[in-house]
């Protein structure tokens, strides 16, 4: 098993920023990638950043440039350095481990989400 543990959420300003962290422990070894999902009232949850591993980042279209996916393979800790913060940005913000078998995700461990909320 693996937990994870969101920190870092809280009430901005509209432009400003924030650092999420998210912290891994247990079974780490068997991730492949880690990334950030959000979900705002009344909307489905979506991926926001993505870091596999090897380093490799994707990012959702409304937060490229913007949001910055990074990791601390020694601290087994994931970032999102959230910049130019917009209202559209307000959601619970998910951490989530996932497991790959080939292409497929055979298995994804999930944080207990942290609230972020940027005012107008």
């Amino acid at each position: 098993q693996v937990q994870l543990a969101e920190s870092g959420g809280g009430l901005v300003q509209a432009g400003g920023s924030l650092r999420l962290s998210c912290a891994a422990s247990g079974s780490i070894s068997s991730i492949n990638a880690m990334g950030w999902y959000r979900q705002a009232p009344g909307k489905q949850r979506e991926m926001v950043a993505a870091i596999t591993n090897g380093g490799s980042t994707n990012y959702a279209d409304s937060v490229k440039v913007r949001f910055i996916i990074s990791r601390d393979n020694v601290k087994n800790t994931v970032y999102l350095q959230m910049n130019r913060l917009k209202p559209e940005d307000t959601a619970v913000y998910y951490c989530v481990g996932l497991v790959y078998r080939g292409n497929v995700v055979d298995a994804d461990y999930w944080g207990q989400g942290t609230q972020v909320t940027v005012s107008s």
